[in-house]
């Protein structure tokens, strides 16, 4: 009994007009109210700066290299944000570093960092960028030269072939050959001063440089020095002929 009762369907002249002219009303209310919505669109977040490092520590109960690795995948995918996905070049490159640096603090014998400057940030297509990247390499060079010195051998790289700045190269490239210990750095970045001169076509200080290291006694490898010496032979051939060109 009670079955066939609710199984029965209620015509809808059974229902109260005024429930009726509620519902449309209800209904003619949503309507307009998302009519007058603007869309929704995805911003763009800007990066925040880092805590301190002894933050981190604190936050991390004392695992300090955990923590810097979360950072580094945290901080390479900021630029992927809901909705949407950002240049690298639109990122302030002043947090970056302080984000990096503070990284380096947690987790001093880390490389992602400095890789991530190197071939990340350091490869967009803004050269103002670019320079800042090379820049803070060039720092932490100094700060520990042989632990960062295949770093500035990229930036050696960067400011030839990509800024083309042939004084900046030959800065970098001074300072990999003098500052970094001749067991730690291998010769074919300490050479690359050399090639520098070749091509800002300085070339006589190019000879003197491979002179005095041949005679300094300071390369003691076979095969290196028989590179010095093919080179010196090369730069005293270039300078002959440019000496017959000028005498023609």
């Amino acid at each position: 009994m009670f079955r066939r009762y609710f199984d029965r369907d209620r015509p809808f002249g059974d229902v109260p007009l005024a429930v009726t002219i509620m519902l449309v009303l209800a209904l003619m209310a949503q309507l307009i109210w998302h009519g007058s919505q603007a869309p929704i669109t995805a911003r763009a977040e800007d990066l925040p700066q880092p805590l301190s490092p002894g933050a981190y520590i604190i936050g991390s109960l004392g695992e300090p290299i955990a923590t810097a690795k979360v950072l580094n995948l945290w901080l390479q995918a900021f630029d992927n944000q809901p909705g949407l996905s950002l240049p690298l070049h639109s990122l302030d490159y002043s947090v970056v570093i302080e984000w990096l640096d503070t990284i380096l603090e947690l987790d001093p014998d880390g490389h992602y960092p400095m890789l991530v400057a190197a071939r990340v940030y350091g490869s967009v297509s803004d050269r103002v960028r670019q320079r800042e990247m090379m820049a803070f390499i060039f720092d932490k060079f100094n700060q520990e030269p042989e632990k960062h010195w295949r770093w500035l051998a990229h930036a050696v790289i960067v400011a030839r072939h990509e800024l083309k700045d042939m004084p900046l190269a030959l800065k970098y490239a001074n300072a990999l050959a003098d500052k970094a210990a001749v067991s730690a750095v291998p010769y074919w970045a300490k050479d690359m001063r050399i090639m520098l001169l070749e091509d800002m076509d300085q070339v006589e200080a190019a000879k003197a440089l491979v002179g005095g290291l041949i005679v300094s006694g300071e390369v003691t490898d076979p095969h290196e020095l028989d590179f010095l010496k093919m080179k010196l032979a090369e730069l005293e051939d270039r300078m002959t002929k440019s000496r017959r060109d000028v005498d023609k």
